[in-house]
């Protein structure tokens, strides 16, 4: 491991603890964000660009509308409850 990846993983550690910490706080938002900037240190850990990831997530999308759409559910909900406010 190259002393750039090393700090790159130490970096990594503190950031995964920051968001650890602004869940328990319940700073739902911050630590979706810092999840952001997670993924893109993980990313450069693994060699992993933009255009890889783009191409992941296309293909994803892809094979999610060729497959078939789960059966309705069969919980019923309360009058005056929408099932889109879940």
């Amino acid at each position: 491991m190259s002393h750039s990846d090393e700090q790159l993983q130490s970096v990594l550690e503190t950031l995964e603890e920051c968001r650890r910490v602004l869940n328990e706080i319940n700073s739902r938002e911050s630590a979706e964000l810092l999840s952001i900037v997670i993924l893109d240190v993980r990313m450069k850990l693994k060699g992993i660009d933009s255009a890889d990831l783009k191409a992941l997530c296309d293909e994803m999308l892809r094979s999610a509308a060729s497959e078939p759409p789960p059966p309705p559910s069969r919980r019923r909900t309360s009058p005056g409850v929408r099932c889109s406010a879940w």
